[in-house]
């Protein structure tokens, strides 16, 4: 157990804490939607039935959505662009690591994956940030039909024609929604790479070691 929680505490954890929050998202978000309806005049509802509330799975994936996008943007611009000083950017200055992907390929113990033909592994080779990408795109079509179902309803308990799905796309309200998120990632990544060229995190793998000059690029 010791030796399997060494190789695996990091994922372990973060799972822990996001199933954790992810309850505490789920219960007070009941208990605010109840607390809505009674002020409403409505029966309020169990916390299994908010389980597939509109509103509770719009919020997870509004929250998922900005997320993979953060980071399958920060993927595929970390292998573009550079940030000199920066923990979290390549060195501008160094030659690209994965030049000769063929070679690399003979390596020992290199993924099956980069050993196919080279169609394939030209598309191992970008695999990390596709998969992001598609967890973007997976999580922004699932927001956009839960907060399409949540403004329905709305419109429905005004007495007001429910927009469609399709319409809603265009809607102020489900883009106000993705921007509001959207742009916290992006300001919290570009902090860190810049706080990462003159602070340090002891032992960290996203922080040059503590002793390292400010002008050094990457860990």
């Amino acid at each position: 157990m010791s030796r399997m929680f060494k190789d695996n505490g990091l994922t372990i954890v973060l799972m822990l804490l996001f199933g954790g929050t992810l309850v505490g998202h789920w219960l007070t978000g009941w208990a605010f939607e109840n607390e809505q309806l009674v002020r409403h005049g409505e029966a309020s509802i169990s916390a299994i039935q908010y389980l597939s509330h509109p509103q509770f799975l719009a919020t997870v994936f509004e929250n998922w959505e900005s997320e993979f996008l953060q980071m399958s943007a920060y993927v595929v611009l970390t292998a573009m662009l550079f940030q000199r000083g920066s923990a979290e950017s390549a060195d501008p200055d160094t030659s690209d690591r994965d030049v000769d992907l063929m070679k690399q390929a003979r390596r020992k113990g290199a993924p099956d994956g980069l050993r196919s033909n080279s169609i394939l592994r030209g598309i191992y080779a970008h695999s990390l940030g596709a998969a992001l990408f598609i967890l973007f795109l997976a999580s922004f079509a699932l927001h956009w039909r839960f907060s399409a179902a949540e403004a329905a309803a709305d419109a429905k308990t005004h007495g007001e024609p429910a927009i469609g799905v399709l319409s809603y796309l265009g809607d102020a309200q489900f883009w106000f929604e993705s921007f509001q998120n959207w742009q916290s990632e992006f300001l919290s990544t570009a902090v860190l790479v810049v706080l990462s060229i003159f602070l340090r995190e002891r032992n960290s793998p996203e922080s040059k070691a503590v002793g390292a000059p400010h002008s050094q690029t990457g860990t």
